[in-house]
């Protein structure tokens, strides 16, 4: 009995990490969206700089915790430190500094998704002389048609008037930091330690925003039930979940079959919008979202032997 169970298990495992490696995903979609939602929470009652440093403070002292708890390895030598912070810098600060200060500046945040949901065509531009990876025929018509549904999708969101040329650029600066560190931690630092490496991404991004902050902010808050909520969820649910699935998945994925699934928040995101703040969503939104499922799809089919 004892072996057959042993039998047992050994089948099982492969089944079970096959299901997990096959929902991280969808999982990561999901966590990601709810950055936006975050944001749209927690900026009435703080400026953007302002709101991000006391994520990342909060964050990175809880990624030391965790590794100092769980007896974490460090970084070997200081290049790689550098290293790790840059992509840090590029990843946390960049991007998530311009999306905050978009949504803070007018610009709704469908239209900020949409801007950075264009990540997968730089991606894809940039990988092959990057990284050498080869992106064929199939992922390219599945990028433009996930840009095309990703468009649908938050066409109803745009209009005359949506925030400002700076917002707009602001979100544009979000998105080169997202492909930019993406690409860097790839090439440079694919298998650092989540737990260490966060504490110095964190650690690094939040002086950074802390000085932005400083400059050009009051640093004023409004503490509130709302507030808490959505500094507790970008803290513990983003950072540590979102934030750890996209890690996971650079390492064991290619760079733009990760990029492709950045299609995917935009939709999610109305959808989350849909339920929490009844945003509706018109038919044009619908079919953008089954275009945009099919666009990643392609990206990431894997062809047959």
């Amino acid at each position: 009995m004892t072996n057959n169970a042993g039998m047992t298990d050994k089948k099982t495992a492969p089944a079970s990490g096959g299901l997990l490696i096959t929902l991280m995903p969808g999982v990561f979609v999901f966590l990601w969206s709810t950055g936006f939602i975050g944001a749209k929470l927690g900026l009435p009652y703080v400026e953007p700089m302002t709101f991000l440093s006391w994520r990342f403070v909060i964050v990175a002292g809880l990624m030391l915790l965790l590794a100092l708890v769980t007896g974490a390895p460090w970084p070997k030598d200081l290049k790689m430190v550098v290293h790790i912070a840059i992509a840090g810098l590029m990843m946390q600060a960049v991007y998530l500094g311009g999306v905050f200060a978009s949504i803070s500046h007018g610009v709704p945040a469908g239209v900020s998704a949409l801007i950075v949901g264009i990540q997968p065509i730089l991606t894809a531009v940039a990988a092959g002389p990057f990284l050498g990876e080869k992106v064929s025929r199939r992922q390219w018509i599945g990028f433009l048609l996930g840009l095309a549904g990703v468009t649908l999708v938050v066409w109803n969101k745009l209009g005359l008037g949506a925030g400002t040329p700076w917002g707009m650029g602001l979100s544009v600066i979000a998105l080169f930091g997202i492909t930019g560190g993406t690409l860097y931690q790839k090439k440079y630092c694919p298998n650092l330690d989540l737990r260490t490496g966060g504490v110095i991404q964190f650690a690094v991004s939040a002086v950074v925003l802390l000085a932005f902050a400083w400059y050009g902010e009051t640093m004023l808050v409004t503490w509130s039930g709302e507030f808490i909520f959505a500094l507790a969820w970008l803290c513990i649910v983003m950072s540590f979940g979102a934030i750890g699935l996209l890690f996971i998945l650079i390492r064991h994925g290619e760079a733009a079959r990760v990029a492709s699934l950045f299609y995917m928040v935009p939709p999610s995101t109305a959808l989350i919008a849909f339920f929490l703040f009844d945003e509706k969503l018109d038919g044009m939104a619908m079919g953008g979202m089954a275009l945009a499922v099919f666009g990643v799809a392609l990206v990431n089919m894997k062809k047959k032997s």
